[in-house]
């Protein structure tokens, strides 16, 4: 199996580098250095390869070194089983419009992306994932699932834009049932079988974590998971049962218009959408104590978002034929030596090119030995790396 690598990766203007390329040879790579020196900088640089705002999910004005000033981009050489690619994505020298995406030299959309390049990642931020909001828990599946499903972004993004047209239709002063009866069948048309699709998507991508959990030899605990949604415990079924999922995702479709055309009412009183695919949740427990993972430890939160990416990355290179790249922020220290060497020797087992960040060097003994490990400084609000090259 041939995973898919950086082999190459050159930033212009972002954040707080001025320019730097890092040559990996397809090894991982250990970042190390003071806080605010900038590592996890490469990290969200890398997260610009796929669809999405990144790990950071900034806006595309705010990335560059100075924002509003001037373009960023990020560029890479890409390495998989169907051969090299070239990616470039950035903004225009102004620093504002649009983010553009060339792969081998033309022009590209964001969903292009998830087609050259599979990331799965993994942020402190997210360590408040099981006490957080829905909204975070969504947000977490739906990136698990874009690695599956390239188009699921653009899925995404058609439903959002038909419900924030419902939203303003319902919200409009003086509405009554029949205001704009027709208009809000198209928008209500849209949203459910965009949301017919994002349930089959999330329902399908959480049975093949499920089962690359089945058998796994691993370090860290087994993650129960189910969707609390509607729809997707619908595909959840039919999926269990062997069932038609496309017929499935007719039915559900046709149900949600349904309820979205006798919920206008209530959702006009409320100003919001109270039923589709954006009020679903994501439940996990801690399996070898059948307990919730809110309920868990913090550091048994952690062992069970650790145990999440390496599952995601186990079924990505089992349905797609290519371990994607792993980006791990700050995830060796909160890690005792023995978690820390089994997370590097499964990582190692799985074929995927890490790349990591710590405080110190020594955080990564029990690396493979091919592994770069760079140090990164910061002086005068510019970041460098040891052993890049400009």
């Amino acid at each position: 199996m041939t995973p898919l690598t950086v082999e190459t990766l050159s930033l212009a203007q972002y954040r707080s580098y001025d320019l730097c390329t890092i040559e990996t040879g397809g090894a991982s790579v250990a970042l190390y250095g003071p806080n605010g020196a900038g590592k996890t900088n490469i990290l969200e640089a890398l997260s610009m390869l796929v669809p999405g705002r990144g790990i950071r999910r900034a806006g595309i004005a705010e990335v560059g070194r100075k924002p509003g000033e001037m373009g960023w981009r990020v560029k890479a050489r890409i390495a998989g089983p169907d051969g090299q690619a070239e990616v470039v994505t950035g903004t225009s020298a102004e620093g504002t419009g649009r983010r553009t995406v060339e792969i081998d030299g033309k022009a590209a959309s964001q969903t292009a992306l998830g087609r050259v390049m599979r990331m799965v990642w993994l942020t402190p931020a997210m360590d408040r994932l099981w006490t957080g909001p829905a909204a975070d828990r969504r947000r977490f599946l739906d990136r698990m699932t874009l690695g599956f499903e390239p188009d699921h972004a653009e899925t995404s993004l058609a439903y959002e834009k038909a419900m924030r047209g419902r939203n303003r239709l319902l919200r409009e002063p003086g509405w009554d049932p029949n205001s704009h009866r027709a208009w809000l069948d198209g928008l209500e048309g849209q949203m459910a079988r965009s949301g017919a699709r994002i349930a089959r998507a999330r329902a399908r991508a959480l049975d093949l974590l499920s089962s690359a959990q089945d058998g796994a030899e691993t370090a860290f605990p087994r993650a129960e998971l189910a969707i609390l949604g509607q729809a997707e415990a619908r595909f959840a079924q039919a999926l269990a049962s062997g069932g038609d999922l496309d017929q499935t995702e007719a039915e559900e479709a046709a149900d949600l218009a349904q309820r979205l055309a006798a919920g206008r009412p209530r959702d006009a009183a409320a100003g919001r959408s109270l039923d589709g695919a954006h009020r679903s949740d994501l439940e996990a427990a801690y399996a070898p104590k059948a307990m919730p993972a809110s309920a868990c430890s913090t550091g048994e939160q952690k062992a069970l978002l650790i145990s999440l990416c390496l599952a995601n990355t186990r079924a990505l290179a089992q349905t797609t034929g290519a371990a994607p790249v792993l980006l791990l922020d700050e995830v060796a220290a909160h890690l005792d030596k023995d978690r820390r060497l089994a997370l590097y020797g499964e990582i190692e087992a799985l074929g995927a090119q890490s790349w990591m960040t710590g405080t110190s060097d020594g955080l990564f003994e029990g690396l493979p030995g091919n592994a770069l490990r760079l140090g990164v400084s910061e002086a005068d609000g510019l970041s460098r790396i040891e052993g890049s090259t400009a």
